[in-house]
């Protein structure tokens, strides 16, 4: 790689790429055009794709010597991240930081210089900040604000902002390469919530894990309940392995959705019994899904008062598509 003359560490940005034809230039223009003034490169591991993203990749890398790319060929996440950092270090071996992004992330022109400043201010081993959604419609409006909101997905400081700190996890992170290999990177068993494992043996190994807001990466939603209802499904049924793996990192926040679907699920099941139960029963029991809707709706109404009038009448059942699925999937398992 060409020598950069610069007192900066140098840094290995690095992501694992998939059907990512629509915004693959974007992402890596975005990389390319950082302001950081030291030595950098970005890894991309390109796994199989029903589109023109692997030559998309390899036209890239011919424009500009940063750009190295790699094969995944299983194409699943954690593999191809594990690859790309490895690639991203054979091509600069002084690396001392690693910094991930995604193939449809944009990141803004400071990330990488905020990541090294984080770094090199805290001490910590991983520091990262924000996902950040973004919508365009109604519905991706609708689903922005739920992602972004505890009455969405609770109260994670990388979804909701806060206060600079230490944190239990943060989106995509910016890692110590020395910690990052000693550790042995990601878990390959973990095709989703690959990073929050991987947080929690940093801090379980007594690395520190940094949360700050000035790192903000925009996020594109899902814009179909069809959509949604799946990402959401998939994320509760890993944030079950999560727990049976980890017992200790069950809370209240994981526990809600799951407890909601069954309550529901069986009041309805009264319900259907409601002849041969009686009246007070059936009352009983269609007072649970009624008070659930009334109080989804309660909240829609009070904070997302602020949106658009197409985005706030779509998002009760933004809302209860993403707590029902997170809910079930969790209770399905993998």
């Amino acid at each position: 790689m060409p020598d950069v003359p610069s007192a900066l560490p140098p840094v290995v940005v690095f992501a694992t790429v998939r059907n990512e034809e629509r915004d693959l230039r974007a992402a890596v223009a975005a990389v390319l055009a950082q302001d950081y003034r030291g030595p950098l490169v970005f890894a991309l591991a390109v796994g199989p794709s029903l589109d023109a993203t692997a030559a998309i990749a390899d036209e890239l890398a011919a424009q500009d010597a940063r750009v190295v790319v790699v094969e995944n060929p299983t194409g699943l996440t954690p593999q191809g991240l594990n690859i790309a950092t490895r690639a991203g270090v054979r091509a600069q071996p002084g690396t001392v930081y690693l910094v991930r992004t995604d193939g449809h992330a944009t990141l803004p022109l400071d990330y990488v210089s905020t990541a090294v400043e984080a770094l090199e201010r805290t001490g910590a081993d991983n520091v990262g900040g924000m996902m950040v959604p973004t919508g365009a419609g109604a519905m991706q409006e609708a689903v922005a604000f739920a992602m972004s909101h505890p009455v969405g997905l609770g109260g994670g400081r990388f979804h909701t902002g806060g206060a600079e700190g230490e944190a239990d996890t943060v989106y995509l992170g910016a890692f110590r390469r020395s910690t990052f290999e000693r550790l042995g990177g990601y878990d390959e068993h973990w095709s989703r919530a690959q990073d929050w494992e991987l947080n929690l043996r940093l801090r379980t190994s007594g690395a520190v894990v940094w949360f700050t807001p000035a790192m903000r990466v925009e996020y594109r939603p899902r814009a179909s309940f069809r959509a949604l209802a799946s990402q959401f499904y998939k994320t509760g049924q890993w944030r079950r392995e999560v727990v049976r793996r980890y017992p200790a990192t069950a809370s209240p926040r994981y526990l809600a959705p799951p407890v909601v679907v069954v309550a529901i699920a069986v009041s309805l099941l009264v319900a259907l019994l409601g002849p041969l139960l009686g009246a007070p029963a059936l009352a009983l029991a269609l007072a649970v899904p009624a008070t659930y809707l009334v109080g989804v709706v309660v909240a829609a109404l009070v904070f997302g008062r602020g949106l658009r009038a197409p985005a706030l009448l779509r998002l009760p059942a933004v809302l209860t598509v993403m707590h029902m699925a997170w809910g079930t999937g969790f209770l399905r398992g993998r």
